[in-house]
């Protein structure tokens, strides 16, 4: 089947009898282009092949099924109705207004992490720099997790773990009764009592003291705490989110953080990509904060969002929604926002000045001179890499790429038949 018919954002099964490059090379081309999900069904040699599992994996399967024997379709259908089922939760609107972004490692992120809270009841570990959105996921998390369909006034309780003093730890996870300590003037729950049938979500928890880490791991691993200045012990039943930004198990090997603690909390790890490895979804994120700002329809011109593609952003998310906001604040009127909104403290110095794409492609050409690259070489790789763009940002439809670079699809449809470009 040519890969340009299969449906894009659908899921799809593919069957084979071997492990071929010209499968490996089919499945690279669908799931480069697509959305959807492949499941191959391996029959004869492939089955077989332990390898080759694997290399159908990586080259973009999402699953591989032994075909034993023709009773197999409720396997095949439990997997395409999970798979479904995501897709269903990741496009809802709880989801969508507070996960925004379309590219490729961002979907990813979130169907896993739609898998994990709706179907699981693991704990999940966020892991990524200052500013990508844990917070926002370990919500999402809340929000799916099937303990909280019907209880919706269940809250998430966050443990800011970076202000926990040592002193008041005690108070601050399991509560006190009154008279405690001087000051306990009366009884108080702590952050575990609170997230008894919710969620509790430990914020930045690499910086938790190893002092510390003992008393959570026995209550999170017991799902048992005693309030401060009580002799009984309570039960309580939540889901555990926790996130850091710091590598946990880089801080175990140096003995900082309880190993057996991190393999308690990491039943789902999930990396938060940062901003500058999606950066596809700067416009989109943009808009969707200018829009929230200004509470109705707004857009940039197209220099302010070409200075907003190309900006570095430190702080990820969080950064890019400060600037927005920054200028928000200044623009008037119902046009759309302008360069001369933007504060004179964010504006670009004369070596940062975004270029247009001919500049650009110059810079490419020159570098690639220098490396002694022929003109043949420069043409063949320009043409295939305008390819390969044109065809991912209109979904894989070959139809449409052509169009949008000035070619028939059938020359495009050519040129992939003889392995000029992989998708």
């Amino acid at each position: 089947m040519p890969a340009e018919n299969a449906i894009a954002n659908r899921h799809g099964i593919f069957a084979i009898d071997q492990v071929s490059d010209s499968a490996l090379q089919f499945l690279q081309s669908i799931s480069s282009t697509s959305s959807g999900r492949i499941l191959v069904l391996a029959a004869g040699q492939s089955a077989q092949d332990r390898s080759g599992c694997w290399r159908l994996l990586q080259a973009g399967a999402s699953d591989v099924l032994l075909w034993t024997d023709s009773k197999m379709g409720r396997q095949i259908k439990a997997r395409l109705d999970r798979w479904r089922a995501i897709d269903e939760l990741t496009e809802s609107p709880g989801v969508c207004e507070l996960l925004v972004g379309q590219s490729p490692v961002w979907r990813g992120l979130i169907r896993r992490v739609v898998e994990a809270a709706r179907f699981t009841r693991a704990p999940v570990l966020l892991i990524g720099e200052s500013g990508t959105g844990k917070e926002l996921i370990a919500r999402v998390v809340h929000q799916l997790d099937a303990r909280n369909i019907n209880h919706r006034s269940n809250e998430i309780v966050t443990v800011d773990c970076t202000t926990i003093v040592p002193e008041l730890s005690g108070s601050e996870l399991f509560g006190h009764e009154r008279g405690a300590f001087t000051g306990a003037t009366q009884a108080r729950d702590g952050a575990f009592a609170l997230a008894n049938g919710g969620t509790l979500f430990l914020d930045e928890i690499g910086e938790l003291p190893l002092s510390l880490q003992a008393q959570l791991l026995r209550a999170v691993q017991e799902k048992t705490f005693k309030r401060v200045g009580s002799n009984f012990w309570q039960m309580t039943d939540f889901r555990l989110v926790s996130a850091t930004n710091r590598d946990l198990t880089d801080l175990a090997a140096r003995r900082e953080f309880r190993l057996d603690l991190y393999y308690r909390i990491a039943g789902v790890v999930c990396r938060v990509p940062p901003l500058r490895e999606r950066s596809e979804d700067i416009p989109v994120l943009a808009r969707h904060f200018l829009q929230s700002i200004v509470h109705g329809p707004a857009e940039f011109d197209t220099h302010v969002e070409e200075y907003l593609s190309h900006r570095a952003y430190p702080g990820n998310v969080r950064d890019l929604r400060q600037l927005v906001e920054r200028i928000a604040h200044r623009h008037v009127g119902t046009g759309a926002v302008t360069i001369g909104d933007i504060p004179e403290e964010d504006r670009p110095g004369g070596d940062e000045l975004p270029q247009g794409w001919p500049e650009k492609l110059e810079k490419a050409i020159t570098f690639a001179i220098s490396r002694h690259a022929g003109l043949k070489e420069i043409n063949q790789l320009a043409a295939e890499t305008a390819i390969r763009a044109a065809v991912a940002a209109e979904g894989g439809n070959l139809q449409r790429a052509a169009k949008r670079l000035g070619v028939t699809d059938r020359a495009l449809q050519m040129r992939r038949a003889s392995g000029a470009f992989h998708t």
